[in-house]
């Protein structure tokens, strides 16, 4: 599923992470303190088909009620320290430091996007992702009060269709993504699909417009 690689040998780069992505393939670290890095492709993909997205009854009543805000690409370094910080939805993280400054670059390149849930000055909820093409790769995601990845990933699903995106790639599947339709796919069906949807254009500013 993955390949251990020497973090001297190969030189963790914007470009690289782009090129990577592009493959099908994806870094992630062993913890938030080591230098290593695992290549990932699974045989087993997760995605959550943009035509198929489910949103659940209660979570509608959540999206019409709730007194939050929702922002895009406002805090990237507030939103990473979020998914990387070990909590009651997670016991380790695999966002080190290289990874943090990677994808800070890639953020001000406009590839890497957050999504942001806010509670007056407080960030409670978000995750990020990197946008190539017609193609969303989702990172990580975390949460601070009830429901706020969950609303957070609902407008992710509501601005992707609205940018004409084809693919929103999870890496892997959890409890948590099979509630919007998040189903895994072999690694030669995931590929036919990246290919078509890296082929294409979308726009992830369409929804405000």
């Amino acid at each position: 599923m993955s390949r251990k690689t020497d973090p001297f040998a190969v030189e963790l780069t914007p470009e690289l992470i782009l090129r990577a992505y592009q493959a099908g393939i994806f870094p992630m670290a062993e913890d938030a303190q080591s230098d290593d890095l695992f290549w990932v492709s699974p045989q087993m993909r997760g995605i959550i088909p943009l035509e198929a997205a489910h949103i659940s009854r209660s979570l509608r009543k959540t999206l019409r009620t709730h007194p939050y805000s929702v922002r895009v690409d406002t805090d990237f370094d507030a939103t990473i320290e979020g998914c990387a910080t070990s909590g009651t939805d997670r016991d380790t993280t695999w966002i080190n430091a290289a990874i943090r400054r990677q994808y800070g670059e890639l953020f001000r390149r406009g590839y890497v996007h957050t999504v942001e849930v806010w509670d007056g000055p407080d960030l409670v909820g978000g995750l990020y992702g990197v946008s190539i093409g017609a193609v969303f790769f989702g990172e990580s995601m975390f949460h601070r009060k009830t429901d706020c990845s969950k609303i957070a990933m609902a407008h992710l699903i509501a601005r992707l269709r609205a940018g004409n995106y084809r693919l929103l790639d999870t890496q892997f599947v959890t409890d948590h993504l099979k509630t919007f339709g998040g189903i895994e796919i072999p690694r030669e069906d995931y590929e036919l699909r990246l290919a078509d949807a890296l082929g294409h254009k979308a726009d992830w500013r369409a929804i405000e417009r």
